[in-house]
This record gives structure tokens, C-alpha cells and sequence, in this order.
């Protein structure tokens, strides 16, 4: 057959590699995005409670109606702002499929969609497969600021939609108040669609607070925002998110939604609905992960590797140039290889793989584990 991809140059990502190389040698894996140590045993307890009282079947295609209720309840709370749960919330299996259907919902052929480099890696295959565009804006480096001039030029008449991520993955940076407000002046009196990646909503740290898109009226009334259980309470391979937006954009998000998985898993729903009833389990994320991220940056001070402390997120960026001129994908490999220490190099997130010598470890492990990591990190 003459088979002709839609995305060919995607191969193997990065996470697998370095995952498959710190299983070959018995590496501390700080690479991908997930914790080592368990979520809530209350709400373990509560997936099963549902799934022994029969909520084993389909559930609403948006999602049981008591989480999208919670969910809203959430967003008064923490934004002062609502979304309907009954035609502006859907429950999504994580934030990939929310984004993906987000994406797929509105972009088609020769439609350009602007991507913040270092970008997560599922936003730019996402536009190429409905046949858009990614245009790349570079975030500056090292502090990964937007140049909004830059932003400005790149917008034309084929400008469909700009995503956004903050917190940022994988450099750790947030989009202040006054990016918001830079953002929410460039689309007014646009179509431009905003999707709003904010699954790291809860881990800001030092004192700051997160700016959804839901807290500029300008950016709510064009913005969908996507979210994630699994980051939140510690259990990613759920994967259970939600996007939440205007009805007129969740109408269109709802038709390719039904099409896509139709509907999530149904006790797990069951359990976040419960389990949200009280509000307080993500408000102590903030200082629950700043402690690992001062811990694992206490303990590697001493090493050659340079660093800023990560605004957000639980990824930590370093910089290996005191140590190597190697590209950061062969330094990665050697430091697992040769160490036994797995981390993810940022040029994979950049546009044209752009060098600047760091790499992305993930804090959401044990302190055991970190400080294992950190001890291995100080003799490099």
C-alpha cells in the first residue's frame, strides 16, 4: 500500500527514549510528568466504592452532571467567574484528548494556529493532522518571557487560534497579568480562538497566583480552557481532565467530542464529584510541591548544574553548560546511560530542536528519590 502520513515526521517522542533507556539501565526516572507516590487513599477508596455500586456503564457523553457541577463550584470559587455545567463544561479523558478535540473542532486546511515554544508536544501535531499551521513564537531564554511585538506581526487574516500554556511546560514560566492583558488586546475585535492549557492551575509558587484566561472578560468570551485531574491529585494514568468555555465554542467542541471517546471513565467521575465536595484537597498543592522543588534544588546547590527556581509546574529547568558543550538530547542519554539519572532535553519543545544546553527534571518524586537523584547530580 502506499500509505501517505499525516504526520511524517513524527516518530518515537522523547518520553518513550528516555523512559526505555532508564528501564534499561536501572535509572532514577525525574523525566516524564507523573508522581512516584500515591494519590489520596480516600479517593482510590471512592473509585471503588463507585465502580461496587454499579457505576460501570456509560456515562453522560459531558460528563456526570454532579463533577461538572463541582467543577463549576471550583471555578467561583478560586476565579470568581462561572461556566454553565450544563452546556459549558465537558469532562474529557485528561487535557490531551480536551486539547486535541479543541483543536480539531476549529482548525482545518491553511489555518495558522500561533504555539509558544517550548511548546508541549501534543499542540503542534494536533494542528498539523486537521491540516493547520503552527507558527512557533520563541519564548526567550532563559526567563521564557513572550515578545508580544513578535506575537503582534505574526497574527494575519488565516490567524485561527493562539495557544496559550500556564503554567508552562516544560520551562516552568507563568504568563503574568500583564501578558494576559497584552493577549486579551491583540485578539479584541478578532475571531481568534484562545486555547488555554492550565493543568499546572494549582503548583504556583513564592506567593503568586495563577491568571486563567477566565479572570480577562475578553479573553473568557474567546477562550477554551483545558484542565487536569490527574495533575492535580496525583494519579495521571486516570485520565480524567475537562475543558470549559463559551456555549456558542463548547457547541462545536461537543460535536467532535462524541465522535472522539463520547464519553469518560464513569466511576472515576463519580469519585472527583465526591471527592471535590470538599474543596480544600488542591489548595495545599502550592506549598505541598515548592517543598520538593526547594529540596531537590537545596540539595543539588553544590553541583555544576546552574539553575533559576521554576515559577510553576513540577518541572525544574537546569543548565548543563559548566559541565558539557554536547547537544542536550546526547548529554540526556549520557547522563542516564553513564549516571543513572533520567531528564528530558528542553531543544525537543523548541522549534528547529533549538539548543540553549538544559534539561527538564521532574520534582513530583518522593524526597527519597530526589535526594538519591541529587546526590548522583553533585559528583557530575
Amino acid at each position: 500500500m502506499n500509505i501517505i502520513s499525516k504526520l511524517p515526521r513524527v516518530g518515537t517522542t522523547i518520553f518513550t527514549t528516555m523512559s526505555t533507556l532508564a528501564n534499561e539501565h536501572n535509572a532514577i526516572n525525574l523525566s516524564q510528568g507523573f508522581p512516584n507516590f500515591p494519590s489520596d487513599p480516600k479517593l482510590t477508596e471512592l473509585v471503588s466504592n463507585a465502580m461496587n455500586n454499579g457505576y460501570n456503564q456509560y456515562a453522560p457523553m459531558l460528563g456526570v452532571l454532579q463533577l461538572r457541577e463541582a467543577i463549576a463550584v471550583k471555578f467561583h470559587k478560586l476565579y470568581a467567574t462561572s461556566y454553565l455545567p450544563e452546556s459549558e463544561i465537558v469532562v474529557t479523558s485528561g487535557a490531551t484528548q480536551a486539547i486535541y478535540t479543541a483543536i480539531s473542532a476549529f482548525i482545518g486546511p491553511d489555518d495558522e494556529v500561533i504555539v509558544f515554544d517550548p511548546a508541549y508536544d501534543c499542540y503542534k501535531p494536533a494542528v498539523t493532522v486537521n491540516g493547520g499551521k503552527a507558527i512557533s513564537i520563541q519564548l526567550t531564554h532563559p526567563d521564557y518571557h513572550v515578545n508580544w511585538n513578535e506575537v503582534q506581526n505574526a497574527i494575519n487574516e488565516r490567524t485561527k487560534m493562539i495557544i496559550i500554556n500556564t503554567p508552562q511546560n516544560p520551562s516552568g514560566s507563568t504568563f503574568s497579568k500583564e501578558d494576559m492583558q497584552q493577549l486579551e488586546r491583540l485578539v479584541k475585535d478578532s475571531n481568534i480562538i484562545v486555547l488555554s492549557d492550565e493543568v499546572y492551575e494549582h503548583m504556583v509558587y513564592d506567593g503568586a497566583t495563577h491568571q486563567s484566561a477566565c479572570l480577562f472578560p475578553g479573553l473568557k468570551e474567546r477562550t477554551l480552557i483545558t484542565a487536569s485531574f490527574g495533575k492535580t491529585f496525583h494519579n495521571t494514568g486516570w485520565k480524567v481532565g475537562y475543558c470549559c468555555g463559551p456555549q456558542e465554542l463548547m457547541k462545536e467542541f461537543i460535536k467532535v467530542h462524541q465522535f472522539t471517546v463520547f464519553c469518560v471513565n464513569h466511576p472515576v467521575q463519580i469519585a472527583l464529584a465526591q471527592y471535590l465536595e470538599d474543596d480544600t484537597h488542591y489548595l495545599y498543592l502550592p506549598e505541598f510541591f515548592q517543598k520538593k522543588r526547594d529540596l531537590f534544588l537545596d540539595a543539588i546547590s553544590g553541583s555544576r548544574f546552574t539553575f533559576k527556581p521554576t515559577k510553576a509546574t513540577y518541572f525544574q529547568s537546569v543548565s548543563y553548560d559548566a559541565i558539557s558543550q554536547d547537544g542536550d538530547q546526547d548529554f540526556a542519554k549520557e547522563l542516564t546511560t553513564k549516571y543513572g539519572v533520567v531528564s528530558i532535553p528542553l531543544s525537543v519543545f523548541n522549534a528547529n530542536q533549538l539548543d540553549f544546553k538544559a534539561l527538564r527534571f521532574c520534582f513530583a518524586k518522593t524526597d527519597e528519590t530526589l535526594l538519591k537523584a541529587a546526590e548522583i547530580l553533585n559528583k557530575i
